[in-house]
């Protein structure tokens, strides 16, 4: 059982009282947002990924191929986005359908 001195708090969803430590354990969970690949491989901060097609890059005049291995990704928080870095292109973010991870 919990501590007798802490604080309890009502949790609306459940419609239960819970410790305020429990609670705050549960909201950070639910505040997790799971980023997948094409295939639905979960993503992580620094994994690696392979372009599935080739995309034009907007404002770099260039063109990413099919196969580039992008390096390092960071997550951004949006389930469909994925901030990364290639060479000559600086704030590069990729949409997570056309990324497979290595």
């Amino acid at each position: 059982m919990a501590d007798s001195d802490e604080d309890y708090v009502y949790d609306e969803e459940s419609g239960e009282w819970l410790p305020a430590s429990e609670l705050a354990a549960k909201q950070a969970a639910a505040s997790v947002v799971e980023v997948r690949d094409a295939v639905g491989n979960l993503l992580a901060d620094g994994d690696q990924v392979t372009l599935i097609k080739d995309l034009t890059v907007k404002g770099a005049g260039q063109t990413l191929k099919q196969g580039t291995l992008i390096k390092s990704i960071r997550l951004t928080g949006d389930a469909q986005e994925i901030d990364c870095r290639f060479d000559g292109i600086k704030g590069l973010v990729l949409r997570a359908e056309f990324v497979r991870k290595r």
